[in-house]
């Protein structure tokens, strides 16, 4: 008996290739840390074009020539006002900013990183624990757990007959670390489970332990992808560092309006002083954001 080619499943004419029954391995597809939706702030503070910048500063300078032409406290007044200011701005005010951000920045890294590896772990009473601190952080609101840090943590403590002051500023780091240990966490977990899990049974049958496959394997492939959400939170969280002025921090925020206030508090100075630190905040997070972009293109996961 003579069987025709077309007779055999998957095997047949041209035409019918494309309809095989047979089973077939797709190329694999990583939902890798880094991917673009986790990128949209430092994607949209990139996409801004300096000269745009530059043009909306100067028409908020003009607003209050235009609008308050009739009055003798000029723009050029709210100007020289700024100009005798700026020095105090920088080194008090600006200068703590990007002193909380990095703190901040450090300790939710270490945290998150540890709280990373637990979401990962196999023992559920290491993992549960670290994926609800997780979710719990990561979908509270930051000013929130402001306050609440600032009005349960204690303003001295006493060690014998020593009394240890503490700022508000080291409260607000404590409190915007919250938030950004539990986004560093996910940045973790996400990067660990976007290695292929052919590694870990290449490791496996190489009688690897886990924390060796861990440390000598699967981190050091990954963490090339964790560093542009990684910078992407940090544009984030140096953008976020003016809501502790809303505690009594001394940063540019809480600095500029009391600058205002020291010079008779004239509506002409808003534009100048809060324009100022809109302006210094960008040139600050800009260039991250570019960096941030060009990293991941370079480290992106090749489908």
């Amino acid at each position: 008996m003579r069987l025709s080619l077309t007779s055999i499943p998957g095997v047949g004419a041209i035409s019918d290739r494309a309809t095989t029954d047979l089973p077939v391995l797709k190329p694999y597809a990583a939902d890798y840390a880094g991917k673009p939706g986790d990128l949209l702030f430092s994607r949209w503070v990139a996409g801004i074009s300096p000269w745009a910048m530059l043009i909306v500063f100067v028409i908020v300078l003009a607003w209050p020539a235009i609008g308050m032409a009739q009055s003798k406290y000029t723009s050029v007044h709210a100007l020289e006002a700024l100009w005798r200011w700026l020095p105090f701005l920088m080194s008090k005010g600006f200068t703590l900013n990007v002193l909380i951000s990095f703190l901040t920045m450090s300790i939710g890294t270490v945290v998150g990183v540890m709280l990373g590896l637990g979401q990962i772990s196999p023992l559920k009473a290491i993992s549960k624990p670290s994926w609800f601190i997780t979710q719990l952080f990561r979908n509270s609101p930051w000013l929130v757990l402001l306050f609440i840090v600032m009005l349960a943590f204690p303003f001295e403590i006493q060690i014998g007959d020593r009394i240890i002051p503490i700022p508000d500023w080291i409260k607000a780091v404590v409190g915007l670390s919250l938030p950004i240990m539990a986004n560093i966490s996910e940045i973790v977990r996400g990067g660990i489970q976007s290695v292929p899990t052919g590694q870990w049974e290449a490791a496996n049958s190489l009688a690897y332990t886990r924390q060796q496959t861990l440390w000598q394997i699967i981190l050091p492939q990954c963490f090339k992808r964790m560093i542009p959400p990684w910078m992407n939170w940090y544009a984030i969280l140096t953008m976020a560092t003016p809501l502790v002025s809303l505690l009594g921090v001394e940063e540019i925020v809480t600095l500029s309006r009391q600058a205002m206030e020291s010079e008779d508090n004239h509506p002409e100075l808003l534009a100048p002083f809060y324009g100022f630190a809109l302006c210094v905040f960008f040139v600050y997070c800009y260039p991250i954001a570019r960096l941030t972009l060009a990293l991941e293109r370079r480290y992106v996961v090749k489908q």
